[in-house]
């Protein structure tokens, strides 16, 4: 089995992932940036979703795994006091996988030019440059809003537990093929009027946003920040790819949300 390592810049995320090199090379793995059959991620969910955007290319072929140096994360399922344990079972075990489902988002421009495509394993964040954000809303090809306030978030079910969270949006289990789109301080008036709570597509549905009084946004993917220019249409739908997890250990997500969000 070949693997590959991304691990935090700080010292003790970068110390457990030399120690993971060395005992999996010790097991005769092969180190692999380039074709990696597993990636580990050394330090928190950010570090794992950066490890995620490397290998968007190859998701058919490349699991992860993760291993979390600071507090807990829906992403990481490993501690550092367990590395041995993961190590043995990378190195012993057959490698076993769980498919999650991504969004998948195209940028359209005015100019006729290519459109821009991303895969997101968390969410994609839609905000304008400057002023109000107008934006039409429509779901399978009819308009369902014209939405106006700070701008959209569209998540995945793994995503759920993050910014969607903040906004007001559902946790949704992540086995559930679907998108959630959720508001950032809609303006709701006499004249102005949004749906005013989370929205979920299922697979088979696409949502596409198109501008209203500008077409220069502020568009992130996962913690990728882009500016788009001159934009005709975003749609977003439940991508064809799926992230794969290696598994060597039962994932309880509700008890991860409950440790997350409700225990002390």
């Amino acid at each position: 089995m070949k693997f590959t390592i991304i691990a935090k810049e700080d010292d003790h995320s970068q110390n457990i992932a030399g120690k993971i090199r060395t005992y999996l090379e010790d097991f005769e793995l092969a180190w692999n940036e380039e074709e990696p059959d597993i990636v580990i991620s050394v330090g928190g969910d950010g570090t794992f979703l950066n490890a995620f955007q490397k290998y968007t290319h190859r998701l058919d072929q490349t699991a992860f795994v993760g291993v979390h140096t600071g507090h807990l994360g829906f992403y990481a399922d490993w501690r550092p006091f367990e590395v041995e344990k993961l190590v043995i079972a990378i190195a012993k075990k057959p490698l076993q996988v769980v498919e999650y489902p991504l969004l998948r988002l195209f940028i359209y421009y005015n100019d006729e030019r290519e459109p821009e495509t991303y895969l997101a394993l968390n969410e994609a964040t839609v905000k304008t440059v400057e002023g109000t954000f107008v934006m039409d809303v429509e779901i399978k090809g009819e308009l369902f809003e014209r939405f106006r306030g700070d701008g959209l978030c569209v998540s995945t079910p793994s995503g759920s537990t993050a910014y969607n969270k903040a906004l007001g949006g559902a946790i949704i289990h992540p086995s559930l093929p679907s998108i959630q789109i959720a508001e950032m301080a809609s303006i709701n008036n006499r004249v102005f009027r949004t749906i005013g709570s989370p929205l979920v597509l299922p697979s088979h549905h696409t949502l596409t946003l198109k501008p209203v009084t500008q077409f220069d946004f502020q568009v992130s993917i996962d913690y990728i920040s882009t500016l788009q220019k001159n934009v005709k249409a975003i749609e977003f739908r439940v991508a064809e790819e799926k992230v794969r997890f290696a598994r060597f250990k039962p994932f309880p997500f509700w008890s991860r949300v409950r440790q997350s969000f409700i225990a002390d």
